[in-house]
């Protein structure tokens, strides 16, 4: 039996997206038992912001700079190298339980973590042809948020006090090394060419309303998994407790992703994400107002799996909008700016939520989001005013969690391109 021109490439892959499911479980983890950690250990809220914010500090640098360490030693060593060092930083967190070294470490993880999926990507690119790799992007941005759900359960596997879950990050971190380091998959003969400027002010331009909504998404999607275990830990949810309350918000953006990109391709995108910020703010205010209340814990599970289905998408569904906007040639531009704009609210985002929380108790996390999304949903209504939709639109892609590499984006988005064209000329 033939094999399809997808099929043909999952196989070559198979060992990089399970590698690259190690990094994200044991990333997601790693994230979580900090915060819960941080807190058993009485740090204050805006202590456990910083080290929120740093892993984004961390991953926006790397995003920018890591560059140059692949094109000097090659993928497959700055893989190693890099994955080498991520697995020793959980060690260093529990050697030294500090909220001022944390932050550090954090954001040495995140560094690190930037190149390794920038590595993945750029295998993940050459293993594609034009005619799958919007499909194989989008695979690898589901495999991502699937094995975020897995890293928030492992939070129950030890005692966050203890040290088994720092060496369980550890371990997970160094696993991935092997079927990336040992995948059929040949690696770039180069390294990717020197990224691409973004002009914030032509992307504004461009698209205004992607603007203002990459930011605020990032400031949303940060505070949540920054500050989210903090928020179940201070309402009185248990370790197992918290890790179930994780794992609903992202399985709620597992499932909800795919549906909401097939939606967008048929309706103007920013009233679909209006309408999503509607809802998002909807099961946060209930949450908010419910708090004091001491409300029954499948109804917070309930109400931040509605969350998580309605913000978790948003990056992919504003990045699909500027893309409809954008020139054919300046996707990679275009890409890049986003990136900026989505890693400065990420970084902002613990940091504002961590006061917000220090001042206005655990409330505060949700004022915050709630804050964020309104003000999607207000600059999104103001812009449908101003500007009708495109009648010609690019296709959905699903976009990773942490959005870093800006070269399988573009080249996807070009190809899709291509295609329409040798269809129209057919």
């Amino acid at each position: 039996m033939q094999k399809t021109p997808l099929t043909a490439a999952l196989a070559t892959v198979i060992a990089l997206l399970f590698g690259h499911a190690m990094l994200q479980m044991g990333n997601t983890l790693q994230s979580s038992l900090l915060t819960v950690r941080g807190g058993l250990e009485h740090f204050t809220a805006t202590e456990i912001g910083l080290v929120g914010s740093g892993f984004y500090v961390g991953l926006m640098v790397g995003s920018l700079r890591i560059g140059a360490l692949i094109r000097g030693v090659g993928h497959t060593r700055a893989f190693a190298a890099l994955a080498a060092l991520a697995s020793a930083v959980p060690l260093l967190h529990l050697m030294f339980v500090s909220p001022w070294f944390w932050p550090l470490g954090r954001a040495l993880t995140g560094f690190c973590f930037a190149g390794l999926f920038i590595v993945v990507e750029s295998w993940l690119n050459g293993a594609a042809s034009s005619a799958v790799r919007g499909q194989l992007l989008s695979i690898y941005g589901m495999v991502g948020m699937i094995a975020g759900v897995g890293g928030q359960m492992l939070l129950t596997a030890a005692d966050p006090h203890g040290f088994v879950l720092f060496c369980l990050v550890s371990m997970i971190i160094s696993f991935a090394l092997v079927p990336v380091v040992l995948s059929r998959g040949q690696a770039p003969l180069q390294a990717e060419g020197k990224a691409v400027r973004p002009n914030l002010r032509n992307l504004y331009r461009i698209s205004p309303f992607g603007v203002v909504a990459g930011f605020l998404v990032g400031v949303s999607t940060s505070s949540y998994y920054s500050l989210g275990p903090l928020f179940a830990q201070r309402v009185g949810l248990e370790p197992a407790g918290v890790a179930l309350f994780m794992a609903c918000g992202s399985l709620g953006g597992f499932l909800a992703t795919w549906p909401m990109g097939w939606l967008s391709d048929r309706v103007d995108r920013r009233g679909l994400v209006v309408a999503l910020t509607g809802c998002a703010a909807a099961a946060l205010l209930a949450m908010v107002l419910l708090v004091p209340e001491n409300p029954p814990r499948g109804l917070l599970y309930a109400l931040v799996a509605l969350f998580g289905a309605m913000v978790i998408p948003g990056y992919s569904l504003v990045l699909a909008h500027v893309n409809d906007h954008v020139p054919p040639g300046e996707f990679a531009a275009a890409s890049g700016g986003m990136l900026v704009l989505w890693g400065a609210g990420a970084a902002l985002g613990p940091l504002i939520g961590g006061a917000a929380m220090s001042q206005l108790g655990v409330q505060g996390l949700g004022w915050l989001i709630l804050t964020a999304q309104a003000g999607i949903a207000a600059w999104g209504l103001w812009r449908m005013r101003r500007r009708a939709a495109p009648t010609e639109k690019e296709d959905f892609l699903i976009m990773p969690q942490q959005p870093v590499s800006t070269q399988l984006v573009a080249a996807a988005e070009e190809a899709a391109i291509e295609r329409k064209e040798a269809a129209a000329t057919s």
